[in-house]
């Protein structure tokens, strides 16, 4: 099979199953061993000085390893069906909007429950959020992560199939691990931060255009191009402006990470700010008609090749 037509397998797989707990029970997901072996690099490696180039060839030597595994399953795969299988499990749709649907049936109980379940999907503190301010971080969660859970990998597979898509998972746990400017991360997690970005690039702005195109509001892409580079990362920003323009609210604003308030701009900013569970339902089913409209452009890449 073409990995085009693997992937489209895969994206069906991962949308029917999901994340079943019967399985994950009895075996570490690969996210699981990935955050282990980046938890090792860290433990081992970030000490002592040099530690930019310590981090970068920890993270190089873990990529060809991921590769060579890849490859490996690659030549066992049973006619592309065990690389359908793994695919699927390198795919996070139906979790993501599994989590995300959870925030907003968790507000509509009472907003100290919003609290406690949108915690389970972003960093920053949600102790004194309120409904609105709750609806944004999930809203945004989803955005994000459809980017760097399921665009991102697909991409990644189409490029350089099983190799390919564990290179990019791996740097992208090492990212949401390592990749952060404090002082034991700042120089051993910089060039995992880098080559996340890199390896983002072009999915996150392939994530914008399929919001778009599933809900025909090629209109907003003007507004998206002006409140993308609006957000701290230069990647992040272009989902984000994407689904806030979609569904006309203003996402991003001051928030607080760590006890600290940081004043970061509106994204969308005349959009709706008082927004509550339902519009956290608007963003799941952004999720779902984003999803389809990727699976339509792999099938189509399917047949032409």
């Amino acid at each position: 099979m073409s990995y085009a037509a693997i992937l489209a397998l895969a994206l069906l797989l991962d949308a029917l199953l999901g994340e079943p707990d019967w399985a994950w029970k009895r075996v570490p997901h690969p996210a699981v061993l990935m955050g282990k072996a980046i938890d090792w690099l860290d433990d081992t490696f970030n000490e002592g000085e040099n530690r930019l180039a310590k981090g970068a060839l920890s993270i190089l030597a873990f990529c060809l390893i991921a590769a060579m595994i890849g490859w490996a399953i690659a030549d066992l795969s049973f006619g592309g069906v065990l690389e359908v299988i793994v695919v699927a499990i390198l795919l996070a749709q139906k979790s993501l909007a599994q989590h995300v649907q959870a925030v907003a049936d968790a507000l509509r109980q009472s907003v100290v429950e919003g609290r406690a379940s949108v915690a389970m999907i972003v960093g920053r503190d949600t102790a004194d959020m309120d409904a609105p301010a709750i609806s944004r971080s999930a809203i945004e969660s989803a955005a994000e992560n459809f980017s760097d859970g399921v665009v991102a990998p697909a991409f990644w597979f189409l490029i350089a199939g099983l190799p390919g898509i564990l290179v990019y998972k791996l740097v992208n746990t090492a990212d949401s691990m390592i990749g952060y400017r404090t002082p034991r991360h700042e120089a051993f997690g910089k060039f995992a931060a880098r080559l996340d970005d890199v390896m983002n690039w072009v999915p996150a702005r392939l994530t914008a255009l399929l919001f778009m195109a599933s809900r025909n509001q090629w209109r907003t892409w003007k507004t998206i191009r002006r409140d993308a580079p609006l957000h701290r990362s230069p990647n992040a920003g272009w989902p984000e402006a994407a689904i806030a323009a979609a569904l006309d609210v203003a996402l991003s604003g001051p928030r607080s990470y760590e006890g600290e308030k940081r004043d970061f701009p509106w994204v969308n900013g005349d959009g709706a700010r008082d927004i509550g569970p339902k519009e956290i339902d608007q963003s799941v089913d952004m999720l779902w008609s984003g999803w389809l409209a990727l699976l339509v452009v792999v099938i189509f890449l399917a047949v032409v090749t």
